[in-house]
């Protein structure tokens, strides 16, 4: 059984890591000279430093080549994954994605993008791509529509540190990972304009409401948001500065510089989830204050402001 993986992210690298410890992967990165550096170091300086290559991870520029593996995880962003497979046939395919969102062009999740595969999943949950790689213990939900699918693949790529949990709900498992990144950047900005612990539990608790009544929307099983890839990933990625969408959050909070050319999934997701939220006339004040922080259209102070103004009400 061969593994193909889509995108030499730190994400899809560790992925890499860790499932070739234990059977053949291959790993794509659209570059070639990349993919040569990665060849001669048997590592990935760029994305993952001081991480080294197993034995059965080997590394190409050949799109063809991932595609002939067995199962073949999508570890690309969101917002690029529906253009990156477009023109290609899907149809003989085991995909897997491994990224976190709602499209702005269509509102819905990556499984969406690969619904031409013959089994599409997402694997999803709380996870640092520098735990994984380095061998640190690691829990995950594989979701896939196909329960008899879903206990094939949870096998196929569960390994003796990274343990996976299978669901049949695929919407559940896809909103918990992409709107947690939402609530992550409005912790980070309550964090980096020092407005206390206190202040990031209360964000946290009513972003978590918001995400369980966008859930309820869309037919996901409360339960799904309740586990390792709704709450269990909230709590991971507000609460560390390793997550990108925290990082962001500080910096919006802190007032600083933030690098514009790293990708910060919660960002378009928050934008996105304004039309989901359009659509099925959903009340969601924590999000569409953290969208409206993000855009430049409120400051942290705005936002404090406008979230303590609202009406008091029942929990």
């Amino acid at each position: 059984m061969s593994v193909g993986i889509v995108g030499a992210g730190a994400f899809g690298t560790a992925l890499a890591i860790t499932l070739g410890q234990e059977q053949s992967v291959v790993l794509w990165a659209r570059d070639a000279e990349h993919v040569a550096e990665m060849q001669a170091d048997r590592s990935n300086r760029r994305r993952l430093p001081g991480a080294n290559f197993p034995a059965n991870l080997s590394i190409t520029a050949q799109l063809e080549t991932v595609f002939a593996c067995d199962i073949v995880l999508f570890a690309v962003p969101m917002q690029s994954l529906g253009a990156f497979v477009a023109g290609h046939d899907l149809s003989a395919m085991t995909a897997v994605a491994c990224c976190k969102g709602i499209d702005l062009t269509t509102g819905t999740g990556p499984t969406h993008a690969l619904s031409g595969a013959d089994c599409a999943a997402v694997l999803t949950g709380p996870s640092f791509a520098a735990d994984i790689a380095a061998g640190l213990p690691t829990a995950l939900t594989l979701a896939c529509r196909d329960e008899i699918r879903a206990e094939t693949l949870q096998s196929q790529l569960s390994t003796s540190t990274l343990r996976l949990y299978r669901t049949t709900d695929v919407v559940g498992a896809e909103l918990g990972g992409a709107l947690k990144n939402i609530i992550a950047i409005g912790c980070g900005a309550v964090m980096g304009a020092g407005l206390g612990d206190s202040a990031r539990a209360a964000l946290l608790t009513r972003g978590f409401a918001e995400m369980q009544r966008v859930g309820a929307a869309l037919g996901a099983q409360p339960e799904t948001l309740m586990g390792l890839s709704g709450l269990g990933d909230l709590t991971l990625t507000c609460t560390s500065d390793k997550s990108r969408n925290y990082r962001l959050g500080l910096a919006l909070g802190a007032g600083t510089e933030f690098d514009a050319a790293t990708t910060v999934e919660g960002a378009a997701t928050a934008r996105a989830l304004r039309g989901v939220a359009a659509k099925h006339d959903l009340d969601l004040p924590v999000c569409a204050t953290i969208a409206d922080l993000v855009d430049g259209i409120i400051d942290i102070q705005g936002a404090m402001a406008r979230l303590l103004a609202r009406p008091l009400k029942e929990e």
